[in-house]
């Protein structure tokens, strides 16, 4: 461990400003206990123990080893090797020194049952929602138990679906890191959901509280449908309740410890048709949520659980779906409905039917195809990203296929019961996701609940949306974004497969420039006439070296991150940044919306030869094709007025690898993740000097980093220096929007 970094810190003792120590759940945790909520009493082993742990064990190098050549769209063998890190990370040993405080604060705590959860990093922020990813264990009991358990909640870092969700949001594995809070255990006579807005229409004025009898796991798992509750926010009365039918609870088994000896009892029939809290407690809890909603100054998401006619809040995370809504389908739907349960994610989509009993089976499931199942697990995710619709036969609108289609912007129906009973494979259905109900065949609609409508919310700051992969293009596109402010080529080159040098070699240069235009040309034409920046290709050398043939060119480095990259390869390989230039110009003949940013620059003579090169090849800068240059590298900011003054019409700033050579931290490294923050006052100063440098040089200045989506606050700041533009992450689109708009207002912007 560092010095003066602590294996364990008490809810007391940090708030939501100590996010990279303890991660999301963790830092709500001590958020909630220091504004006074109702918070079982709790501890939290630090994500600098788990770092500790990683580095003291040596099982850094063998994890990267099985995961660099996973593809993570293989189900099978994605499975096959998250098992093998599992076991890797399972069987290694735990410092004595980190044992002996875990046990030292059980024993402190008072020892008894506690549940020990997951608190990655990246969890429980904005942009990475994804319920469900790390394990918890309920019910622990035991020092040596809850040190196992512990260990266990490091293991599932490594589990399938966190591996694929990383590497689809581009986190590196080893920058996530992971803090575990161990809390008494409330043995929770009822429990559930609440959300501070209404989640499937966005509607801010209204409370939503879900209930069932027993443990709470039951609602997100979709095992059971809860009661729902609806509740004004400003007079905290209650407007609606839905009362639904519970068979059976899950209860802690007498004398039992662990998660596996929760079981199943069978209600009575009194008790499967009763209401699963009092009305007293429906109103109590709705102005506690209301509390909790004013002090985050942020809609929240939130579990709850009773005890002996007590209320605990056992944890909060912002919402990440707000969507403003457009009212409802205009075009009544005339077709026979199949079956209806809750209307859990707004739009109308239609597709054939695909059963899937088992998450084991995802891979039935093709793009555009229905996704049906009993309940949905964070297992099913990638078939989830290619499904138009998703219905369920269990699970109310706080279950997990309800809050990935809502992040999704997919059309979803949950707890309809006999879905999976009475739809048929291959049956072609529409699914209305905003009235509940499922229909027999192809419809389609005039205009439907949206996501917010372009325009609808007004800002003079652009905001632009980060893209990579073809797949989701055209969804986005409908978003209130101004257009792509970074479209990534790595993923397209990826897909294309082999080192464009060995294609060029056997005379195939030109199959790659068709192939990589057939997929530039799906953004600009989504996005036509707004703009779409492509950054052209970034790859690294070890990157490169993993396509086909990519061994004969590529030579090893010792660190590639600050090797043969951007524009020097370009400058260097000519012939392979043609193939790339032809690509664009294909594209630019149908679509003159697309414009060209230049990424890692080093110095102006750098920049001088590849402006000149692509002039040679017929792309100069003129009223429709704009050339942007990445502000990544120091000497970018230090040089900003010599490096405008070869010629570009625009600079993006890339704060991830701003931050990592400002700091000089290695942004993969894990050891030194928590000291990567790019609101570092050396960071915002770079940032702020370059902003403020091409707001009076009269150059356009944006921003594609990682860091607004991330942290709110840096997108309020850039607003007051003058961006031009911010470009975020999709799910952050509207969000970011607000608070643009709010920066805006408070600056007199209009």
């Amino acid at each position: 461990m560092k010095q003066g970094q602590k294996i364990v810190v008490w809810f007391n003792e940090v708030t939501k400003k100590d996010i990279p120590l303890v991660g999301g759940k963790g830092a709500n945790l001590g958020e909630m206990t220091n504004a006074g909520i109702p918070v079982p009493q709790g501890f939290i082993v630090t994500a600098a123990a788990y770092f500790d742990f990683v580095e003291k064990s040596g099982i850094q190098g063998k994890i990267k080893a099985l995961l660099n050549p996973v593809n993570v769209h293989d189900s099978k063998q994605l499975q096959e090797v998250a098992a093998e890190v599992q076991k890797l990370v399972e069987d290694a040993a735990m410092p004595p020194e980190i044992a002996q405080a875990i046990m030292e604060a059980y024993v402190k705590m008072g020892k008894g049952l506690v549940a020990v959860r997951s608190s990655a990093t990246a969890e429980d922020l904005p942009e990475a929602s994804f319920a469900g990813q790390q394990a918890t264990f309920l019910n622990v009991q035991g020092e040596k138990d809850v040190v196992r358990a512990v260990q266990d909640c490091w293991a599932s870092l490594f589990g399938a679906r966190a591996i694929f969700y990383r590497q689809e949001q581009g986190f590196d594995h080893f920058n996530v890191g992971i803090a575990v809070p161990v809390q008494h255990m409330v043995q929770s006579e009822s429990a559930g959901v609440m959300f501070t807005v209404e989640p499937t229409t966005s509607d801010k004025e209204k409370i939503t509280i879900e209930a069932v009898l027993g443990l709470g796991e039951m609602i997100v798992s979709g095992d059971v449908t809860p009661d729902h509750y609806t509740v004004s926010k400003n007079d905290i009365k209650i407007l609606e309740k839905e009362i639904k039918k519970q068979e059976w609870k899950l209860v802690k088994k007498e004398g039992g410890t662990g998660k596996e000896d929760n079981i199943k009892i069978d209600l009575t029939p009194e008790e499967q048709a009763r209401q699963k809290i009092t009305d007293a407690e429906i109103v109590q809890l709705a102005k506690i949520g209301k509390q909790l909603e004013d002090h985050y100054e942020f809609p929240q998401d939130i579990e709850w659980a009773t005890e002996k006619g007590e209320i605990f809040i056992v944890q909060t995370r912002p919402v990440t779906t707000i969507k403003e809504t457009a009212g409802a389908t205009t075009q009544e739907i005339d077709a026979p409905v199949l079956v209806s349960g809750a209307a859990a994610s707004p739009g109308v989509a239609y597709g054939p039917v695909k059963m899937v009993p088992d998450p084991s089976q995802i891979d039935k499931v093709l793009e555009g195809d229905v996704l049906v199942a009993e309940m949905t697990t964070p297992d099913f995710v990638p078939a989830m990203k290619r499904a138009a619709a998703i219905v369920t036969d269990r699970g109310g609108r706080t279950a997990h296929a309800a809050i990935v289609s809502r992040e999704l912007g997919i059309p979803c129906v949950v707890g309809c019961e006999n879905a999976t009973a009475t739809l048929q494979d291959g049956q072609v259905i529409t699914v209305d996701g905003s009235s509940g109900k499922v229909y027999e065949g192809k419809i389609e609609v005039e205009s439907d609940v949206k996501i917010r409508a372009r325009g609808e919310v007004l800002t003079k700051t652009k905001l632009l949306a980060n893209l990579a992969q073809p797949d989701i293009v055209d969804r986005v596109a409908k978003r209130d974004v101004d257009g792509i402010g970074l479209l990534r080529a790595e993923f397209m080159i990826a897909e294309i497969g082999e080192h464009p040098s060995a294609m060029i070699e056997q005379g195939r240069g030109g199959e790659f420039t068709e192939k990589l235009a057939h997929e530039l040309m799906k953004f600009a034409r989504a996005f036509h006439p707004r703009q779409v920046v492509y950054r052209t290709n970034d790859f690294k050398s070890n990157e490169y070296k993993a396509l086909k043939g990519g061994e004969k060119y590529e030579e090893d480095e010792e660190n590639p991150m600050i090797g043969y990259r951007g524009a020097s390869r370009y400058i260097t390989d000519i012939e392979t940044f043609k193939l790339e230039l032809d690509a664009i110009k294909k594209v630019r003949e149908q679509y003159d919306n697309l414009w060209v940013m230049i990424p890692f620059v080093r110095t102006v003579a750098e920049l001088e030869s590849t402006v000149k090169i692509m002039a040679e090849e017929g792309l100069k800068r003129s009223d429709t094709f704009k050339l942007w240059m990445m502000c990544e590298v120091p000497s970018n900011v230090i040089l900003l007025e010599k490096f405008l003054a070869v010629g570009v019409d625009g600079v993006s700033i890339g704060s991830n690898d701003l931050t990592q050579l400002t700091l000089g931290i290695d942004r993969d490294s894990s050891k030194l993740a928590e000291t990567f923050d790019e609101r570092n006052d050396a960071v915002l100063m770079s940032i702020e000097k370059v902003v403020r440098g091409c707001k009076a040089l009269g150059v356009t200045c944006s921003i594609c980093g990682q860091a607004p989506s991330v942290y709110p606050e840096i997108t309020e700041k850039l607003v007051e220096w003058g961006i031009t533009s911010v470009s975020v992450s999709p799910d952050m689109i509207d969000i970011t929007r607000d608070i643009i708009a709010a920066a805006e207002a408070k600056l007199g912007i209009k």
